[in-house]
């Protein structure tokens, strides 16, 4: 069973294939929903990894 990324910056559960963006940090790759939560998960990436 493959579990389903969430966006660490809204919560969003969704498929690999439907997320907007992707940004890897610390050799984890994060899925994204929006290009907004890209950007907030760039400007802070510690808030949304810890």
């Amino acid at each position: 069973m493959n579990r389903m990324p969430r966006d660490p910056v809204c919560g969003m559960q969704l498929r690999v294939d439907e997320a907007v963006a992707s940004v890897r940090h610390d050799q984890v790759t994060y899925y994204l929903c929006s290009e907004e939560c890209r950007q907030r998960f760039e400007k802070q990436p510690a808030v949304y990894t810890e």
